[in-house]
């Protein structure tokens, strides 16, 4: 089947979450806002936090989010609180290949809803709608050897470790090698 006729969830639920696909002008300044707050923990482990973004940047990356999921390339959703509508983070299927099928699952979090399972929920409702729905056939999350709050996510989860690769990726500074774990649900 022709991935672009696909019917994926632009939203769903968890017991605690709505994850829905960004809005783009509405959204921009929230999720700016929560780079900005949480900028000295995402810096150690992602490219796109090395600087804080604009408030144009942050638009231009959610269109850009939202022309990938038209391509069926990836899928991006905000992660919020249902009772208190607060933005908690963001978790997406990146590396979409349709031929196998399969994805690599991402995500971060803003600081100051950490420390509450919410980033555990969340990737597990998108495993479970990657699994069940859409129907991968593979499912990875990959992440750096030293960045132990994000391996816990994977393995609280069940995903297998499949192996750590060495000298494999540069740091989010590009001023280091650094060392990938592949965790994958099959």
């Amino acid at each position: 089947m022709n991935p672009l006729l696909l019917d994926i969830p632009l939203q769903f639920k968890t017991e605690r979450l709505l994850l829905r696909a960004p809005r783009q002008s509405v959204d921009s300044s929230i999720v700016n806002l929560a780079i900005r707050d949480s900028i000295n923990e995402l810096q150690p482990w992602l490219p796109f936090a090395q600087t804080i973004p604009t408030l144009e940047e942050t638009e231009v990356n959610l269109r850009e989010a939202k022309i990938n999921s038209l391509r069926r390339e990836s899928f991006r959703y905000l992660i919020f609180h249902k009772e208190s509508n607060g933005f908690i983070g963001v978790t997406s299927f990146e590396g979409v290949n349709w031929d196998i099928p399969k994805c690599q699952i991402g995500y971060w979090i803003n600081t100051k809803y950490g420390g509450n399972g919410y980033m555990l929920e969340a990737v597990r409702g998108l495993t479970e709608l990657g699994l069940n729905q859409i129907k991968f056939k593979r499912i990875e999350i990959r992440c750096e050897s030293t960045n132990l709050k994000s391996r816990a996510i994977p393995e609280k989860l069940g995903f297998e470790l499949e192996g750590i690769l060495k000298n494999e990726d540069l740091s989010a500074d590009g001023r280091k090698l650094t060392d990938t774990c592949i965790y994958a649900k099959v």
